[in-house]
């Protein structure tokens, strides 16, 4: 056991012990003048601690010692009494602060005593515990808020959780240390209510005692036991202030920096050295005055202008050296290093290029609000089908017509359109009665025009006419091509960013991923391809869950992927419908069991091994329902057995990628499902 542990566990309660003691038990007058002298100490120590204390809960034990001061001071109080009153005497201290320190005069002892009450009960007493109660109030008050913040943080994966159980010991810590500093004011101010009582007691009880017990004169017992009186109200006193400025100081503390009380004050004035220095002009103004005193004045004048300059000085070096530092930082690459070729020849995941005219649009200064909404266009995407889609780089391209723009994924040209400056486009079946160039949107390959930008009222006046500005088109266009590549642009970093966030919340489905093998390359492949397929992947810890589920029994791809795909089923299938109604096209049973006898695993993925005509029958009868449907204003999906989806999803992505393929495992029991048609092996029939 060490020193502090022994401390804590032995010494502590008996200090406690020792002061109720002292209480009742009378002290020889050499011990308590040590004890006096050990208060006024202790008195300075909390002060100075709570002026270096870099926030108000790290002296978290200070309202417990203001209680243990507070008592041990008028335990001292009782014992000092006890002593002039038994023996007309009580030590040295309280004998040389009523002689010395007042001068032996009765009047301005009691006079500077009453100060010192009215300076700590009405000044610092009365503000530190007002000061207290608004803290314990506001700290109460904004707990809740915190946590909320908190548990968002943890869930957003922004912090982790042992972050998050120190960030919540924290606002504990802190709302604990205000509400106990709210009572314990009240400690300080009830000592100084004691102060002032026990100072009368004396005066009245010792002329008393040396009246009518010791026969003395009233005149020597007033000016004895007066004067023994202030003593022990000035050594009370004393502490008792500077622990009433101590608790003034540590409820006041506002934190800025994770420095103490002096470098905050020495850095803060140090930030404004011209208010110093006008200061110093000022009373050099004041000095100069006809009646007023010219020496004092001058000389702060002129002390606050040096340290003014002083402070100037010691900016200006720290500015130059920091300048010194950024062109040591910013030392430029050779051009033909290594480095800066590798920079210049990288690839992009996601890329703008737009033509010079177009810059405009980029330009904040000038209005231009295309970046602010790329960043909208990209939180959009992550929380709609939890896409981290990548920075995209935006940079301008001499090599492009006036107004045009090209988005490449991954340094491929997977987008390309116009955006003429001055014009607005219009889309809807009404735009042939309006000016302009005639175009196709590049989303929905709808006919739209661009159109001059002040006809926007006019065409707005047209029904079924939709008029967006050219931010507006490009980011549309934008999120389209990186919502059908999302795949492309996942990288294994953001999956591990995944797992990461994942393990912040739900440990366990990480480390049992890990037990079973599943790599971040594995979960990778596995997520790509859910992408690949259109389905959401914003539930990541139950796309971990059933993959590893899976790759218990066999760790292959594609049964990965079907397990992934049955587990987000609901969210799948409600992707797809519309007012919880799912309308499908369903294969005739026995159809489908034709197909399903032609499905062959090659390599651990499904294929569909038929004759041509009858991949061929299959597609156009299902084309033919879909686009029937879809003129009636709704987009079936293709229903079939889970064994077949696989297969059938590889037909239909490349044959006809606008539908989907869901298995009968990943239909929702929220959704109802509505037949739009059957393909049969011969002929199609139309529910």
């Amino acid at each position: 056991m060490n020193l502090r542990q022994r401390m804590g566990l032995f010494g502590v309660p008996a200090i406690v012990i020792a002061i109720v003691v002292m209480l009742v038990v009378p002290i020889p007058t050499v011990l308590l003048d040590i004890m006096i002298t050990l208060n006024l100490s202790f008195a300075l120590v909390v002060l100075l601690t709570t002026m270096h204390v870099r926030k108000p809960k790290d002296f978290s034990t200070f309202p417990t010692l203001l209680l243990v001061a507070t008592l041990f001071r008028l335990a001292l109080n009782v014992s000092v009494t006890r002593m002039v009153l038994l023996h007309g005497y009580a030590g040295t201290v309280v004998n040389a602060f009523g002689n010395f320190v007042v001068g032996g005069q009765i009047v301005v002892g009691l006079v500077v005593f009453l100060i010192l009450i009215v300076i700590q009960f009405v000044v610092v007493t009365a503000g530190a515990g007002r000061v207290s109660e608004v803290a314990a109030r506001f700290s109460l008050d904004a707990m809740t808020p915190k946590l909320v913040a908190i548990d968002s943080d943890l869930s957003a994966g922004l912090i982790d959780r042992d972050e998050a159980i120190r960030r919540r010991k924290e606002i504990d810590n802190a709302s604990d240390f205000y509400g106990s500093m709210d009572g314990a004011s009240k400690f300080v101010r009830g000592d100084a209510v004691a102060a002032l009582v026990i100072v009368l007691v004396n005066l009245i009880g010792g002329f008393a005692v040396g009246v009518i017990e010791h026969h003395d004169s009233i005149s020597q017992a007033i000016h004895t036991y007066s004067i023994l009186s202030v003593g022990d109200g000035l050594v009370s006193q004393i502490p008792a202030l500077l622990l009433s400025i101590s608790t003034g100081i540590i409820v006041t503390r506002t934190a800025t920096t994770d420095e103490d009380f002096g470098f905050d004050v020495a850095t803060q004035f140090g930030n404004q050295p011209r208010a110093v220095q006008i200061a110093g002009i000022a009373v050099l103004l004041m000095g100069l005055v006809p009646g007023l005193p010219h020496v004092p004045f001058l000389i702060v004048g002129a002390l606050l202008l040096l340290f003014a300059g002083r402070i100037i000085k010691v900016a200006s070096t720290h500015k130059e050296k920091e300048r010194v530092e950024r062109e040591h930082a910013e030392v430029p690459v050779e051009p033909d290093s290594p480095h800066a070729l590798a920079a210049e020849i990288k690839v992009e995941p996601l890329q703008l290029e737009i033509a010079p005219n177009l810059a405009p649009l980029v330009d904040e200064t000038r209005g231009g609000d295309l970046l602010a909404r790329i960043r909208a266009m990209r939180r959009k995407l992550a929380y709609e089908k939890g896409i981290l889609v990548p920075k995209v780089r935006t940079r301008d391209n001499v090599q492009l017509d006036p107004g045009a723009y090209v988005i490449r994924v991954n340094g491929v040209e997977a987008g390309r359109g116009v955006a003429p400056p001055g014009r607005l486009l219009a889309i809807g079946t009404g735009i042939d009665a309006l000016p302009g160039e005639a175009t196709t949107e590049p989303v929905f390959n709808l006919p739209a025009k661009w159109i001059p930008a002040d006809m926007r009222t006019d065409a707005l006046g047209l029904s079924g006419i939709t008029v967006v500005d050219r931010a507006s088109a490009i980011v549309t266009h934008l999120g389209d091509v990186a919502s059908k590549h999302a795949g492309e642009l996942l990288s294994m970093q953001q999956v591990q960013t995944f797992l990461d966030v994942c393990k912040s919340s739900d440990k366990v489905a990480v480390d049992e991923m890990a037990a079973a093998q599943v790599t971040v390359s594995d979960l990778h492949r596995v997520l790509v391809c859910l992408l690949d397929q259109g389905v959401p992947i914003s539930d990541m810890v139950r796309i971990v869950e059933a993959v590893t589920e899976r790759a218990r029994d066999a760790k292959v791809h594609e049964g990965m992927v079907e397990a992934a795909r049955r587990a987000l089923g609901p969210a799948i299938s409600v992707q797809h419908a519309r007012d919880g109604v799912l309308p499908v096209v369903t294969i005739d049973v026995g159809f489908e069991r034709q197909l399903a006898a032609g499905t062959r695993v090659t390599g651990g993925e499904s294929e569909l091994v038929v004759e041509p005509s009858v991949a061929e029958h299959l597609v156009g009868r299902a084309r033919a329902l879909f686009e029937q449907a879809s003129h009636e204003g709704s987009e079936p999906v293709l229903l079939v057995a889970g064994p077949l989806r696989p297969a059938l999803q590889r037909l239909f992505a490349a044959a006809l990628p606008r539908m989907s393929v869901l298995s009968v495992d990943e239909v929702s029991r929220n959704v109802r499902i509505e037949r739009v048609g059957v393909v049969r092996g011969a002929a199609v029939v139309a529910a």
